[in-house]
């Protein structure tokens, strides 16, 4: 359960982050609503996991996944630009999560 309490906060985190722009500084009501309540349920459900999930990968994980989900989201809606340096650093990035999840018994609590 504690893997499915992590992906929740990582789409929390994802949709508060990709409001940020949208409240122009926090002078505009809904989306700063948007995001104060992503960032809040981001944190509750990423510390959900920490009774089974150590805080370090537990962080590790939903920093890196929110990372490169933000990258494209502001590539798809906001015409960021991603270079080769930015999506090999990406790139480097998910293979961190993956090794961590595949082969770390340190994910093992």
């Amino acid at each position: 359960m504690a893997w499915l309490w992590l992906a929740i906060a990582i789409v929390f985190e994802v949709i508060a982050t990709s409001a940020l722009r949208a409240t122009a500084g926090f002078t505009r009501l809904l989306p700063s609503l948007l995001v104060v309540l992503g960032y809040g349920g981001a944190f509750f459900f990423l510390s959900r996991t920490l009774d089974s999930i150590p805080v370090g990968i537990a962080y590790a994980v939903w920093s890196g996944a929110g990372i490169v989900l933000i990258s494209v989201i502001a590539w798809a809606m906001f015409g960021q630009t991603l270079d080769r340096p930015a999506l090999l650093g990406m790139g480097l990035i998910v293979a961190g999560v993956l090794t961590i999840n595949l082969f770390s018994t340190s994910s093992a609590h």
